[in-house]
């Protein structure tokens, strides 16, 4: 069973130096940690348990400052080790990080009582009685990452936690939110994150949200090892060819094409550590956006996000004001606009109102108000569409053939249109009236590559090669000069063109089905 093991606690208590004992890694990978001496972005290390189990561990930052990146590495997690210095005892962030876990459901775990080695006996005491009514139910272990004390003792506790029952959907679509990417040579973009459901495997075709980007998975590693195939739980780095660093960022989701979809919009069920203010610091999954609070009732509240998310119902967030404010439980991902408390009870019961496409007993549904919402967004695309080819792409989703012929929109090809809609060139006459003037038997190059398809949609030039055109006339009296076994030279010379030239018109003929090319001669297919 693979599982990942996040620290927590105050700055300067130890968590580092406490993995790095455990494991024989320093977590510090950036020159500003060292130089410091603290930690401020995540860090990964492999632990090997006496059973046999190995787990993932997400080391998080201890300062007040980076408590949201504390949260990124929280999220995904299936046990804790609370980290507290023996002589301080538990400090404001070993509070607050205690509370972020208990908001996103981590409720196992094992606290670590570092730097036994400088404190007194008594002290030592004090500081477990303490952690003990922290954390009721954890085991407490007393260590020393400098003398190796109690890190048998406290391997031993971590085993005996993990061995719980399993806690992620092996079966279900894969979802990996992404904490970290960068470039490696020879092998390009690298993505990583722990697999929150399902596998991930080599040649997998994955959806890169909420970027709406098809990727394909080259390469599979957990913990520099290569691996087949990555199971739910585990650390995994996924390279992703032709994908560049800077379209990579923390938050965004790899997903099973057509499992999940963004939203601006959550559902959810609140549990306030306090006074929650109408706008707030979303935290889910490894990303975070501003949002406003619009509350129903007591219990719930829609949130209306500044960017979307990728969640699906049963996911924890985190609400953050200056603090941690609270969290809560999404009921649904992909809501309406709405603040009606019955449909949040009716949510709660565990009832499945639709709004966005979902599959109901094999059967794509959504709901009226969805439907307006989408026709209203590819509306404002297709106003904003060039005239000369007044579409839109048709929305790359799993339900698009299902809804598209709901929307009142023509389809021709790949894109949507108004109906009886043309092309137009719109205000561009005299642009395209110069183009045609200079065309003639020579190719002359054409950067405006959507005037030059409407203009041979007009019947007023040939395009000839990558980004060339011709005259209608001079199309047709190089169709004259051909003759059933004609050679390149040949017809350049009857043509009194150059190679290259001779070479468009003919790669032309081919692609017309005018001729075939048999060694170095054009055979006729039609007169």
């Amino acid at each position: 069973m693979a599982l990942t093991v996040g620290t927590a606690g105050h700055i300067d208590h130890g968590k580092t130096a406490l993995v790095e004992a455990l494991t024989g890694k320093n977590t510090d990978r950036l020159p500003e940690e060292h130089e410091r001496g603290i930690s401020i972005d995540l860090g990964y290390a492999p632990l090997e348990l006496p059973d046999g189990t190995r787990l993932s561990v997400v080391d998080v930052p201890g300062h007040e400052r980076f408590v949201r990146t504390m949260v990124a590495g929280a999220s995904g997690i299936d046990l804790f080790l609370l980290v507290i210095d023996a002589g301080e005892g538990a400090r404001p962030q070993t509070h607050e990080h205690l509370a972020i876990l208990r908001l996103l459901g981590i409720d196992h775990g094992v606290v670590a009582l570092t730097k036994a080695d400088a404190v007194e006996e008594e002290m030592l005491e004090l500081a477990r009685v303490e952690a003990e009514e922290l954390v009721p139910g954890a085991p407490v272990v007393t260590t020393s990452a400098r003398t190796g004390a109690g890190l048998d003792e406290l391997r031993a506790a971590l085993a005996e936690v993990a061995a719980g029952p399993a806690l992620h959907d092996a079966d279900g679509p894969a979802r990996l939110h992404v904490d970290r990417s960068f470039t490696l040579r020879g092998i390009g973009t690298v993505a990583t994150g722990t697999l929150w459901s399902g596998t991930v495997g080599e040649g997998d075709e994955l959806r890169l949200e909420p970027r709406g980007r098809t990727v394909r998975v080259r390469s599979v590693q957990v913990h520099d090892r290569p691996v087949q195939r990555a199971e739910a739980g585990q650390r995994v780095a996924v390279s992703l060819p032709g994908v560049e660093r800077l379209e990579l960022r923390r938050g965004d989701v790899l997903v099973t094409p057509g499992s999940v979809r963004p939203s601006f919009r959550l559902d959810v069920t609140l549990e306030p550590l306090g006074e929650i203010p109408p706008r707030v610091m979303l935290h889910h999954g490894t990303a975070e956006t501003t949002a406003r609070v619009a509350r129903a009732g007591d219990r719930f509240a829609q949130l209306r996000l500044s960017r979307p998310v990728v969640a699906v119902r049963g996911d924890r967030i985190v609400l953050r004001a200056g603090t941690t404010v609270g969290g809560g439980v999404v009921l649904d991902p992909n809501p309406a606009r709405h603040a009606d408390l019955a449909r949040f009870d009716a949510l709660e019961r565990g009832e499945t109102l639709v709004h966005a496409p979902a599959r109901v007993d094999g059967v794509w549904q959504w709901s009226q108000e969805w439907l307006d919402e989408l026709r209203a967004d590819l509306d404002r695309a297709i106003d904003g569409a060039d005239p000369l080819d007044p579409g839109v792409p048709v929305p790359a989703a799993a339900w698009a053939k299902a809804v598209v012929p709901h929307l009142g929109l023509e389809l021709r090809g790949a894109k949507l249109y108004r109906p009886g809609a043309v092309a137009e060139l719109s205000g561009r006459e005299q642009e395209a009236a110069a183009l045609e003037a200079g065309l003639g038997l020579e190719p002359i190059r054409i950067e405006d590559a959507q005037l030059a398809r409407f203009l041979e949609e007009q019947g007023r030039l040939v395009r000839v090669g990558d980004g060339f055109a011709i005259s209608p006339e001079a199309y047709e009296r190089a169709l004259a000069v051909l003759s059933d076994g004609i050679t390149l030279a040949q017809f350049r010379d009857t043509l009194g063109v150059g190679r290259k030239t001779a070479q468009l018109y003919l790669e032309r003929f081919d692609a017309d089905g005018v001729t075939r090319r048999v060694g170095d001669a054009r055979v006729l297919r039609r007169r």
